[in-house]
């Protein structure tokens, strides 16, 4: 079957778009969408935003919406970034120039506690046993 090139949609959107068109024309009065092809508008939704998928698709804005919402709600946790889910984190000190004597180390938790260690001259304490320490971190 030969697709109609549409000016102005991008190749993936315009081959779901035929995927739903061959779908409607031989479906029984009443079916619903498949899985597999909901599936398919929540990624071209994801690609080229909710409102552009749905007029394409022929899909109502709302319905593709809230299915774009669920698939991202039950994505896995660890995809989703959140500056705080591994706290605590650790900086490598990468040793500093011979010229400098002196620096702050600030270290703060998530309740708001916070350490700040001002470091002068040649000697350093272990950092590392410092900030485990502070964030009660097993070695």
């Amino acid at each position: 079957m030969a697709t109609k090139k549409t000016r102005g949609i991008p190749g993936p959107l315009e081959r779901t778009r035929d995927r739903f068109e061959n779908w409607r024309r031989g479906r029984r009065l009443g079916a619903r969408i498949p899985q597999r092809l909901w599936n398919a508008a929540v990624n071209m939704a994801r690609s080229y935003g909710v409102h552009r998928a749905a007029s394409t698709l022929g899909l109502d804005y709302y319905s593709l919406k809230k299915r774009v919402e669920e698939h991202d709600a039950d994505a896995p946790r660890a995809a989703k970034t959140d500056p705080d889910e591994n706290l605590p984190r650790f900086l490598e000190l990468v040793p500093a120039p011979m010229g400098a004597t002196e620096c702050i180390l600030e270290l703060e938790q998530p309740n708001g506690a916070k350490l700040r260690v001002h470091l002068k001259g040649a000697a350093a304490p272990d950092l590392t046993s410092l900030s485990r320490g502070f964030w009660g971190v097993d070695a």
